[in-house]
């Protein structure tokens, strides 16, 4: 807390005076209203960044608390969907939800699991195309699931094992211009394996990438089997490519 507080005080005084900048950038000449927004816009990734950052030392520190209540995880997907809409129809990326098994409640942390999700879905229309994602939801006796599934680019061989690595970038010769900050896999992981649950991902070049968390019903409860496919019916073998498809858990 004491690092949060003495990060978040200059940045206070920082985004006040961009802020004022950015309101009043019309009556700046072209240059300084560009810079004017460059500026706003660096300081709103900096400031998720910094959340990340902070959310990251929790589990680290082992003070990431889970806050478990019923949850309806149909109605959870399907809003987080909703408010991925926008994105996804500017991206021309249209978004199908299906579902499979008979709904069930789970004792889950809702905050943290609308994050997994929006995670998992805005790096699916980033990396996807017009064929679109599919999202699927799944329970059996013991767990629940959602498969994120894309069309686009893919994963090279051995990327699967490194997409949940903090600030991992399948290009590092490519700065980072878009998304976040680099961290929403590695919390998002770290979300999943709080419940007790997995998080894992297989990925081929050209075919697309799906990403499947798996949760228990019930908090750190036990389960044998997750209730979806990991790997699409499109998809070569897992034993032709091993090094593709990979569980992180």
């Amino acid at each position: 807390s004491d690092v949060s507080h003495e990060l978040r005080t200059p940045l206070t005084t920082i985004r006040m005076a961009a802020d004022v900048m950015f309101e009043e950038r019309a009556s700046f000449d072209g240059p300084t209203a560009r810079a004017a927004e460059l500026l706003q816009a660096q300081l709103d990734r900096f400031e998720s960044l910094l959340v990340d950052l902070l959310e990251i030392s929790r589990f680290d520190a082992g003070a990431a608390v889970l806050e478990a209540d019923p949850l309806d995880l149909y109605a959870l997907v399907s809003r987080v969907i909703d408010g991925s809409t926008p994105l996804a129809e500017r991206s021309g990326v249209p978004l199908r939800l299906h579902s499979e098994g008979e709904p069930r409640l789970l004792y889950a942390d809702s905050r943290r699991i609308d994050r997994v999700i929006r995670n998992l879905l805005g790096n699916a229309i980033e990396h996807g195309n017009d064929r679109g994602v599919d999202i699927t939801i799944g329970t059996n006796q013991e767990a629940a699931a959602v498969t994120v599934r894309d069309y686009g680019v893919g994963l090279r061989p051995g990327e699967a094992s490194l997409v949940f690595s903090r600030f991992w970038r399948a290009d590092p010769a490519r700065a980072r211009t878009t998304g976040g900050s680099g961290l929403g896999l590695a919390i998002a992981l770290e979300d999943a394996r709080l419940h007790g649950g997995w998080l894992e991902a297989w990925g081929e070049p050209g075919t697309g990438a799906c990403f499947r968390l798996t949760l228990p019903l019930n908090v750190r409860g036990s389960f044998i089997a997750s209730p979806l496919d990991l790997y699409p019916d499109d998809s070569a073998p897992a034993s032709s490519s091993p090094i593709e498809n990979v569980e992180v858990r």
